[in-house]
C-alpha cells in the first residue's frame, strides 16, 4: 500500500476535469465565477473594514460577522483562482501538493463556518432571550474564546479527513471528476475498499453539520417563542431583521453541504454534485454580505458616520 501511495504521489499532479464535458459552458462559468468572486472580495472586505473602523459596531454580533467575512474570503480564495485558471485555459492540472493544500484549507474553513454559525445563533439567542444578562454572557473575552474554538475545531477536523483521504492508494489514476480537490471526489480515485473512509466522512459530517444545524434550529425555536410574547412592533421587526438574515445564510450553507457530505460518495450523481458544490462554494460567500447588510440600520448608520 505504501509503495502504491508513493507511486501515485510521484506523478506530481492531478487533472481536475471540472466542467470539461461542457466546453461551451466553461466560458460562461468563468464570467459568472469571476463576478461572484469579486462580489465576495468586495462585500466581505467592506464588512471587515467597517466593523473595525466604526466603534458602534464593536459588538459580539459584528465581531462574529467579521470572522465570518474573513472566513469566506479565505474559503473562496483557497480554490477559486485555480478554478478560474482551469475554466479559461486548456490545462486543468493541479500539483499533488497543491491538491493537498486545497483540500485541507477548503475543508477546514467549511467546517469552521459550520461551528461559527452555531456561535452566531447563540449570540442572537442571548440578545433576544436573555437581554439583561447579554453583556455578561457575551463578554469580549468569552467571544474571543468562542472564535478560537471555531477555528481550532475546523482545522483539526480537516487534518483528520485529509490524512485518511491522501493515505488511500490512488493506483496511478489522476483524473478528479470535480472542479476542486474534495473528499468524495478523491475517494472515487482509490482502487481499494474506501468504506472506512466513507464511514469516517459521514460520522464527522454528522458531528459538524447535523449537530450544528440542530443547535441552530433549537436557538431559533427559543427566539421564536420569545418574539411571540413581544408587544412592541418595532422590537418584532428588529428581531426578524437580525434573525431572518442569519437563518437565510444558514439555509444557503447547510442544505447544499448536507446534499454533498451526508451520503456516501458512491451514491452521489457526479454532475449534480458539481453544480451543488459550485453554489455553496462560489455563490453563498458572495451573498452573505448582502444578506447581513441589506436593510441593516447599524451598517447604514456606520457608513454615514464614516463618510460624514
Amino acid at each position: 500500500m505504501i509503495m502504491e501511495k508513493i507511486n501515485a504521489s510521484s506523478e506530481g499532479y492531478f487533472v481536475l476535469l471540472g466542467f470539461s464535458n461542457w466546453p461551451n459552458l466553461e466560458v460562461v462559468l468563468f464570467v459568472i465565477v469571476l463576478m461572484f468572486y469579486l462580489m465576495t472580495l468586495t462585500g466581505n472586505l467592506f464588512i471587515i473594514i467597517l466593523s473595525y473602523l466604526d466603534s458602534h459596531l464593536h459588538t459580539p454580533m459584528y465581531f462574529f460577522l467579521s470572522n465570518l467575512s474573513f472566513l469566506d474570503l479565505c474559503y473562496s480564495t483557497s480554490f477559486i483562482p485555480q478554478l478560474l485558471v482551469n475554466l479559461w485555459g486548456p490545462g486543468k492540472t493541479i500539483s499533488y501538493t497543491g491538491c493537498m493544500i486545497q483540500l485541507y484549507f477548503s475543508l477546514a474553513l467549511g467546517t469552521t463556518e459550520c461551528v461559527l454559525l452555531v456561535v452566531m445563533s447563540y449570540d442572537r439567542y442571548a440578545a433576544v432571550c436573555r437581554p439583561l444578562h447579554y453583556t455578561v454572557l457575551m463578554h469580549p473575552r468569552f467571544c474571543h474564546l468562542l472564535a478560537v474554538a471555531c477555528w481550532v475545531s475546523g482545522f483539526t477536523n480537516s487534518a483528520l479527513h485529509s490524512f485518511f483521504t491522501f493515505w488511500a492508494p490512488l493506483c496511478g489514476h489522476r483524473q478528479v471528476d470535480h472542479f476542486l480537490c474534495e473528499v468524495p471526489a478523491l475517494l472515487r480515485l482509490s482502487c481499494v475498499d474506501t468504506r472506512a473512509n466513507e464511514l469516517t466522512l459521514m460520522v464527522m459530517s454528522s458531528i459538524f453539520v447535523l449537530i450544528p444545524l440542530i443547535l441552530i434550529l433549537s436557538s431559533y425555536g427559543a427566539i421564536a417563542r420569545a418574539v411571540l410574547r413581544m408587544q412592541s412592533t418595532t422590537g418584532l421587526q428588529k428581531v426578524f431583521g437580525m434573525c431572518g438574515a442569519h437563518l437565510m445564510v444558514v439555509s444557503l450553507f447547510f442544505i447544499p453541504a448536507m446534499c454533498i457530505y451526508l451520503q456516501p460518495p458512491s451514491g452521489n450523481s457526479q454532475d449534480q454534485g458539481k453544480f451543488i458544490a459550485l453554489f455553496y462554494t462560489v455563490v453563498t460567500p458572495s451573498l452573505n454580505p448582502l444578506i447581513y447588510t441589506l436593510r441593516n440600520r447599524d451598517v447604514r448608520g456606520a457608513v454615514k458616520r464614516l463618510v460624514g
